[in-house]
């Protein structure tokens, strides 16, 4: 994202590991998350099965407190301002400028592959990056309406590899 995320609005879809559920515990979107907001990014989370107070209850927690009672975890902030969670994929595209697909690092939804991407390109800001981390997407489709497409293990778009940042 021309060597920056500080700043830039990011699309979370998924913040869950399990699929099709709401199960959180040690989701390597956690981790992901806390480098963009270490990175002072703007974070837009979707996940239709995850509460928003689990999520900020997840990002407030340390790595170590996981699986303790809650009652002897120490207090985090759970108040994040460059944080939201919404329950609209469509709603939290608007004015991003990446989307991550982040937990299907480990599993896939097919509720991914069913979205309107064209919708969701058309309310973001342009370059429009996509990040896929279970190749579940359509990269030839998504490469039609217009995302810059990087996929785990594929190559990037032809354009990007010139650029001195992704060198």
């Amino acid at each position: 994202m021309f060597n920056t995320v500080s700043g830039k609005k990011i699309v979370v879809l998924r913040f869950a590991f399990k699929k099709d559920t709401g199960d959180t515990r040690e989701t390597p979107a956690i981790d992901v998350c806390h480098g963009l907001l270490g990175d002072k990014a703007y974070l837009t989370i979707y996940d239709p099965q995850v509460t928003e107070d689990q999520i900020k209850q997840d990002l407030a927690t340390s790595k170590f407190d996981w699986d303790h009672p809650q009652h002897l975890v120490s207090a985090g902030v759970t108040e994040k301002t460059n944080l939201s969670v919404i329950k609209d994929p469509y709603e939290t595209a608007k004015g991003a400028h990446g989307v991550c697909i982040l937990t299907c690092i480990l599993t896939e939804w097919n509720e991914f592959k069913s979205l309107d991407y064209q919708k969701i390109y058309d309310a973001m800001e342009k370059p429009v990056f996509f990040f896929d981390g279970r190749n579940v997407i359509n990269v030839q489709a998504m490469r039609k309406i217009g995302f810059i497409v990087y996929l785990v293990g594929k190559p990037l778009d032809d354009w990007i590899k010139d650029l001195p940042a992704a060198a």
